[in-house]
C-alpha cells in the first residue's frame, strides 16, 4: 500500500471520532437531533458558542445552497432555537419560533409557508 493511501486512510480515521464527538456534542442542545447535527457541521457549527450571534436566515439559506435543495422551513426556526438559546436564552421549542418567520415571511410579500 503506498505512503499517500495510508495517510489518507489515517487522516480518515483521525476525523470521524472528531466528528462522532461533534455530532453527540450538538445533540445535548435543545431541539438538535442527529440529523441537525449533520446539517450544523455543514456549517461549520461544531458547539453551542459557534451559533452564537448567528443568523437563522442566513444558516437555512447556507444549508439550502450547500445541499443543492430547499429544506423544510421549520429547520429554520429550529437555527433560530439554536441562535437564541447560544445567545443566553432560555430552552424553547423550534414551534414557538414558527409565527415570527411566517409574520415576517407575510411582511415581505413571500407567503406564510
Amino acid at each position: 500500500m503506498s505512503r499517500a493511501i495510508v495517510d489518507a486512510t489515517q487522516d480518515k480515521r483521525d476525523v470521524a471520532p472528531e466528528r462522532e464527538q461533534a455530532i453527540a456534542r450538538l445533540q445535548e442542545i435543545p431541539n438538535v437531533g442527529p440529523k441537525m447535527a449533520a446539517g450544523l457541521l455543514k456549517l461549520g457549527v461544531t458547539s453551542l458558542e459557534d451559533a452564537a450571534g448567528g443568523d437563522p436566515d442566513e444558516m437555512y439559506n447556507e444549508l439550502c445552497a450547500i445541499d443543492a435543495k430547499r429544506h423544510d422551513p421549520c429547520v429554520r426556526d429550529v437555527f433560530a432555537a439554536l441562535v437564541s438559546y447560544a445567545d443566553g436564552g432560555p430552552a424553547r421549542p423550534w414551534w414557538e419560533f414558527t409565527p415570527e418567520r411566517k409574520a415576517r415571511e407575510q411582511a415581505r410579500g413571500e407567503g406564510a409557508r
